[in-house]
């Protein structure tokens, strides 16, 4: 049977990177706010892809700057935890899409890997100063997940892995999610932008109650 319009279930979307420091942050209350919402909106996680691919070493003023802002979520976020050992332990690049091949490669061995993989990536960039540009990090986390590591080297480095990533980030356009994490709601009479609260889910939950 054919999907109406009034059949179609609203779409709820998460847009990140897992090298975003402000989605970092947000984690705690983003599984409050997924936990709480009602059983009929879908999810779907898209990458919007940060920084594109280098191996240029990252300008120290840039360092400056990220390890700025993460002083500056640990005084908005209470609780939220970063290891400023990473400046120092490693050699940083400013180059997140590794990262986000990295979800899409461990999602290719069940859906379920896409929210784990992001924690595992989180988890070694902010707390373990571990360096999740490197492939040979991110390769360590699909072991420490449990993941088929020869599939999962050969997807990260292999051209779909690659188009799916280019795909949600053009996703992302077209839904105007223009900055990290971002929340949109698509119901069948349009798309809405539903602001970020990083400190109580119960104003996102009533915004979308109030769209649909």
């Amino acid at each position: 049977m054919p999907v109406t319009e009034a059949d179609a279930a609203d779409m709820l979307y998460y847009v990140h990177d897992p090298m975003c420091s402000w989605c970092w942050g947000f984690a705690p209350m983003l599984g409050q706010l997924l936990k709480r919402l009602p059983v009929d909106i879908q999810v779907t996680r898209l990458l919007g892809g940060l920084a594109v691919d280098s191996d240029q070493p990252m300008p120290l003023a840039l360092q400056q700057t990220i390890a700025a802002t993460w002083r500056r979520i640990q005084e908005r976020i209470p609780g939220t935890q970063f290891n400023f050992d990473f400046w120092t332990q490693c050699a940083p690049r400013r180059s997140t899409w590794p990262a986000c091949r990295a979800v899409i490669a461990a999602r290719q061995q069940g859906e379920e890997f896409d929210a784990r993989m992001t924690r595992a990536i989180q988890q070694a960039y902010y707390t373990q100063a571990r360096n999740p540009s490197d492939e040979v990090t991110l390769i360590e986390l699909a072991v420490q997940l449990g993941l088929d590591k020869q599939a999962f080297a050969r997807a990260l480095s292999g051209e779909p892995v690659q188009q799916q990533l280019l795909m949600e980030i053009e996703r992302t356009r077209q839904l105007h999610a223009t900055s990290f994490p971002g929340l949109v709601l698509e119901t069948a009479e349009n798309i809405w932008p539903i602001p970020v609260n990083y400190n109580d889910s119960a104003p996102m939950l009533e915004m979308i109650a109030g769209l649909r």
